[in-house]
Formats: C-alpha cells, sequence, structure tokens
C-alpha cells in the first residue's frame, strides 16, 4: 500500500502495479481497492500500464475529514495523478465515471478518460430518483441506507436487496454506507431526468471515451448517448454482452485501445 496527501491533509491510500505509462482507475458507489471491479482490472492492465488503483475518501484505508465536498475528491483525484507523474490516463466506472468526469472539466491533468456508464438519468424512461436522495441517505443507518440507494437510487426490487444480505458482499458495502451520500453529490443534478446539461463539460479538451454496456437498462444507453453528444469531441461505444457490473475481461481491451 502507498499513500499520498491530499490538498486538505487527508490520507489517500493506493496500489501500484505493472508498468507502461500512468492509469488511474475512479471507484463507483460501495467499492474501494480492495473490493469491486477494480482489483481484477488492474491486474488485466499491468503488462501494458502503470495502474494506480486507490480508495476514495471515506473508503479502505483512506481517511475522510468533516463535511463533505465533492471539490475535496477531486483534489484527492489530483493527488493520486501527481503521485502517478503529473499526468495520467484515467478509467471511472459508475459514479467513479461522474467524478472523472468533474475532475476532468475542473482542469486535472488527465491524458484520456474512458467513462463508463456514469449512472446519470435524462429522461422519464424510468422512476426517478427523488432529489431529496443525497440528505435522505445521509440520515438513514447503513443497511437502510443500501437498500435505499439500490431500490430508489439504481431501481432494483426490494426483494432483490433483501436478498444481498444473505451474500458476502453485505458486510463490506455496510461499512462503505456512509460513503452513499458522498456519490450521490457528484452525480448531482444529472440524474433527475432532466436533458443533460452540456455546459458543464465545456472546459473539457482531452480525449475521452463514453462506454455502455449492451445488456444494459435502455435509460443508462439513452444517458451514455447524451453525454457523449454533450462532451466536446467525445466518443462512444457498447461493449456486447456486459451491463453494469461489466468484466475486467470486456472492458481492458477497450481502455487499451483508447489509451494506447
Amino acid at each position: 500500500m502507498n499513500t499520498v496527501v491530499s490538498k486538505d491533509g487527508t490520507t489517500i491510500a493506493y496500489d501500484r502495479r505493472g508498468t507502461g505509462p500512468a492509469l488511474v482507475l475512479v471507484d463507483g458507489a460501495l467499492c474501494s481497492r480492495a473490493q469491486g471491479p477494480m482489483p481484477a482490472l488492474a491486474e488485466a492492465l499491468a503488462d501494458r500500464f502503470t495502474v494506480y488503483n486507490y480508495d476514495r475518501r471515506g473508503r479502505g484505508d483512506s481517511g475522510d475529514a468533516g463535511e463533505y465536498a465533492v471539490d475535496r475528491e477531486i483534489e484527492d483525484l489530483a493527488a493520486v495523478i501527481e503521485a502517478a507523474g503529473g499526468s495520467a490516463y484515467v478509467y471511472g466506472s459508475s459514479s467513479g465515471a461522474a467524478l472523472a468526469l468533474r475532475a476532468t472539466a475542473a482542469g486535472l491533468p488527465v491524458e484520456k478518460l474512458v467513462a463508463f456508464e456514469p449512472p446519470y438519468v435524462v429522461d422519464d424512461s424510468r422512476k426517478q430518483i427523488p432529489r431529496t436522495w443525497a440528505a435522505d441517505l445521509e440520515a438513514l443507518e447503513p443497511a437502510a441506507a443500501i437498500k435505499y440507494f439500490f431500490t430508489k437510487g439504481i431501481g432494483l426490487p426490494a426483494a432483490f436487496v433483501t436478498m444481498m444480505k444473505l451474500m458476502p458482499a453485505w458486510k463490506p458495502m455496510k461499512a462503505l454506507a456512509h460513503t452513499l451520500p458522498y456519490d450521490a453529490q457528484v452525480l448531482g443534478t444529472n440524474c433527475f431526468g432532466d436533458p443533460m446539461d452540456a455546459a458543464q463539460w465545456a472546459p473539457i479538451d482531452q480525449p475521452v471515451l463514453v462506454v455502455n454496456g449492451g445488456k444494459s437498462p435502455a435509460w443508462m444507453k439513452t444517458s451514455t448517448r447524451a453525454l457523449a453528444a454533450a462532451v466536446p469531441g467525445a466518443r462512444h461505444t457498447e461493449v456486447p454482452g456486459q451491463n453494469h457490473v461489466i468484466k475486467a475481461s470486456a472492458i481492458a481491451p477497450v481502455i487499451a485501445d483508447f489509451c494506447q
């Protein structure tokens, strides 16, 4: 494990493996560098990149500090990129893609960005996420927050979430549940069914690839295409046979092809 200190003094933990140009991985909700998709992805890409897999603040071995602000998470990513040599390719998944997009728009030295399914909602084709969801999540205890996130945020049936409580991943997710309001704030107003506002992405001048899975729901495909149209010069691609839980073996070649 390595660490770097963010601008506000928070310690951010990361793993580094592989050789080649720097690539930073940015996790989505309820994931850390020890659980979720990034460990397998880091292994799959380590023969082509020096991969930096970090714990977002409040997760794993990273610290946290006072009242949350999205700008602090952008500074955390900036600190990891600085540790990686001052610039890097970036891959973000789900809310991690939303964070990476905001960081790129804020001027971080991102060489290229691959954004996989930031969970934006840009039409009325699915049940809408409550506009109070960040505050709602913050007010709930861990198990209730996870249920709220999966049912009202992602739209899964409540029965499916009940079954999740019997799975080994439930306990690690509960340990990260306090960061769910962070993810809600990272998504901002992009998940309430309003058309995508292109102005927020206007500062981006780096190459961006927006990706979705072929088996992902229609609302997700709509939002990824809307995002690709809104980000200046962005490209869009779809990975056949995949959904929001994309396999490392499926996304690794997409990242490698775009970033090399």
